[in-house]
Order: C-alpha cells, then structure tokens, then sequence
C-alpha cells in the first residue's frame, strides 16, 4: 500500500511523445493517476502540434493552449488558457491535471478511396452512361482544436483506421456528384486521370476543414467505363489503323509512279499491265480528286448478243511467261517481275522464254507483248 501512495504521488516533469507509428494520427499523453509537475519539460518535435486540455472539460469545449514545436517550461506564463480554466489568478504553482495531446501535422497518404456505385454522366458522344472511380488520396492535419473536438473525443489513440471508413464514404459520394460537373468527356477520362484528380481535389477540398484536415492530393487510379465505350474506344483505334494503312498505300503507289516515270521502259509495261490506271487513282485520292470513271465502250454488234445473256464475258488473265536461265526453266512471270529482271540484267532480248500457245521457245525480244520491256536498251550492235 505504501509504495501505491508513493507511486501516485509522484509527478511527471517530461512530457513528450515518441512513437513514429505511420496510422497514428493523435496520441494522449498518458499520465494516468499522475500529476504534472509545475515547471516540467514539454517537447513538442517537428511534425508535432501539442493541445493541452483541462482535465475532464474537453467535451464542453475548454480545449486551451495550442504548442507549436519546440522546448517549453510549463508554466502559468506559457499556459494562459489553462491559468484562465483553473483559475489560477496568482501565479498557482501546484501540480496540476491537465490531458495533453499530441497531433502528427506530416502528410498520411494512400488512403484509398472509391465510388460506392456508378456515377451516372451526360456524355455528349454517348449520352447517358455510368462510371466507377478508384484511386488513393492524402490528408494533413492543419486545426488541431477542430479535429480533437470533432473527431478525436477522448481516444488515446486516433489512427488513419478510425477516419479512413468515414472519409472514403464521403468522398465516393461526393466524387458520384462531381464527376458529372468536371467536363471531360467519357471517353478521355482514362487519358486525363491527372486532370481529373486535380478536379475532385478542388470540388470536395471544403468537407475536409471542417474537420481540421487538409485534402493534399486525390489520384485516380482506375475508371471504371461501360462496356460498350470500351467496344467503341477499340473499334475507333482499329479505324485509325486501318486509315493509316490506306495512307501507306497510297504513299507507295506514288513511290512506284515516280520509279516508273524514271524509267520509261517500266512505266510502259506498266501501263501495259493497267498497274499505271492503279497508280493514277491512287494519287487522285490523295490530292483530293475523284475521278470519274472512263465511259465504258459502246458494245460493237458481236458482243451484244453476249451481253443480252446478262453474263459478263470472263476477265482477261495477265500473260506470264516461262525464262530459260542457266539451262533451267524458272517462271512462269508477269510483266512486272520480268521488267525487273530485265533492269537486273537476267532478262535481255535474246533470253528464251515461252508462254502458253507458244509452239517453242523463241528469244523474248521477238514476242511483241515483250517489246515494251526493252523500250528504254539499244539493240545489240551488228557484227563488223
């Protein structure tokens, strides 16, 4: 019994709070029984804020002196809130019971937050379309009296645990109201999360100070979009694909018209094969024209009578001829292949080809389909 009274009767001359937990938001100095020893140290560190209350008073709102960090001597001069509440109007030098507690002021970030269910938007592509949001926000305490009276109570401890639920509720349900009123269209919003978080920050900055917090940042780490804008969102990035792939086209038909312009022996076998009607379109749309087709001929008396059978006549098929090179048949070619051996040099008009119909083989500069091809070469010299 005696070493209780010994225990209980001794004072408390540091006050500080030490733990670096990362959730603990607000810490009570705990003292229990103890009394506060008139003139003892209080540390207040970097980071920290220290509210001194009176003793069983702070539901009435009698939370009194407000220390900033650093090194305090406690006393009627530095606790004029206190003096005021316990009346010590000369200078009372006792011990005294007061609850001091201790505020983190550093930033607590990835909380999370989320909507509860889809926002619905006016979309002006889309309409009216639902949409989820998810991501991670971060607080800082700024009112130190503000939160104690509207959140702390008399908790020994208050972590990010205790307020996390409130504040996750209340920004999905504000975010479900804002999301309509930020202006980006439904379908940007994955590209604009950034721009998005910036706007919820700004919307729903306000709820937070009422409880003595500062909203430092909201990101948004997920959106959330109707199946069928995700459908649309692909099928307009395949018709940019496929737009590309035209404009590729286009660019090599003109590539090869100015090969053939080049050489004036390619660009007759070319047009021999219709590949120059080919080019010439293509290069009429990317100038913007659009030729109108050529008048079809008028159909001669024989081939009326074909045509009143309402069945087209067959389409002509390409010639390809056979090559002998080396003593071996390679082929059959087109016109087009066989130009470019003729530029390479392993076609020449003595070279022996043969087509269908063809009885033999005979040398390619006597067919007359091939004569185009060696337009742009001089013909072999004489013998002397």
């Amino acid at each position: 019994m005696g070493l209780w009274n010994k225990l209980s009767n001794e004072f408390i001359d540091i006050v500080e709070w030490l733990d670096d937990s990362p959730d603990v938001m607000v810490h009570r100095f705990e003292r229990y029984q103890n009394e506060i020893k008139m003139g003892a140290k209080l540390t207040v560190r970097e980071g920290q804020i220290a509210v001194m209350v009176n003793e069983g008073q702070m539901g009435k709102g009698q939370v009194a002196d407000v220390f900033m960090p650093g090194m305090y001597d406690l006393s009627t001069e530095n606790m004029p809130l206190l003096s005021t509440l316990k009346g010590w109007k000369y200078g009372f030098n006792s011990p005294f019971k007061a609850e001091v507690y201790f505020f983190k002021t550093t930033r607590f970030t990835n909380l999370k937050w989320g909507t509860a269910g889809p926002a619905t938007m006016r979309d002006p592509e889309f309409g009216v379309v639902r949409v989820t949001a998810f991501g991670i926000y971060g607080i800082r305490i700024v009112d130190a009296k503000a939160m104690l009276s509207e959140l702390v109570g008399t908790k020994a401890d208050f972590t990010t645990q205790d307020i996390e639920e409130n504040l996750r509720g209340k920004i999905g349900m504000r975010i479900k109201e804002v999301m309509p009123e930020i202006g980006v269209p439904v379908i940007d919003l994955e590209a604009k999360v950034t721009e998005v978080g910036k706007r919820i920050q700004e919307k729903i900055a306000a709820d937070f100070v009422q409880f003595g917090l500062e909203l430092c940042e909201v990101q948004v780490q997920d959106i959330g979009l109707p199946e069928e804008v995700e459908k649309a969102i692909d099928q307009q990035g395949a018709m940019r694909v496929i737009g590309n792939m035209n404009q590729f086209a286009q660019y090599q038909g003109a590539q090869a018209l100015r090969d053939a312009a080049q050489n004036p022996g390619m660009a007759g076998a070319m047009m021999g094969v219709g590949v120059g009607g080919m080019l010439s379109q293509s290069m009429g749309t990317m100038f913007g024209n659009n030729p109108q087709p050529a008048a079809a001929p008028a159909a001669s008396p024989v081939s009326a009578p074909a045509a009143s059978g309402g069945m087209p006549p067959p389409l002509p098929t390409a010639v390809q001829y056979f090559v002998a090179q080396n003593g071996a048949q390679t082929g059959p070619f087109d016109l087009p292949v066989l130009q470019s051996h003729v530029a390479g040099g392993s076609l020449t008009r003595d070279s022996l080809v043969w087509r269908q119909g063809m009885a033999a083989w005979g040398k390619a500069g006597e067919q007359s389909d091939l004569s185009g091809l060696f337009a742009a070469m001089p013909p072999p010299l004489l013998p002397q």
